[in-house]
């Protein structure tokens, strides 16, 4: 799936909030450069870690209320 169509559907996914996306992204970026595993098949050596955090959005792994417990 390309780029522009996960963004697409992450965006779906947080009613079209495109601030509150760019925080949950923000926010799994520094979780997965500080050692969380990555909950969709990727490699974090391979992939960057945005790309990881937007693919866990658009697939429903990752929600606001779960980031944010995870402090």
């Amino acid at each position: 799936m390309r780029t522009e169509e996960i963004t697409a559907k992450a965006l779906a996914l947080v009613g079209h909030d495109r601030y509150k996306l760019v925080l949950m992204v923000s926010k799994r970026v520094e979780q997965l450069a500080n050692g969380a595993e990555a909950l969709v098949k990727a490699d974090k050596n391979k992939e960057k870690y945005t790309d990881i955090a937007l693919m866990e959005i658009a697939e429903g792994k990752v929600k606001l209320t779960s980031i944010i417990d995870l402090q």
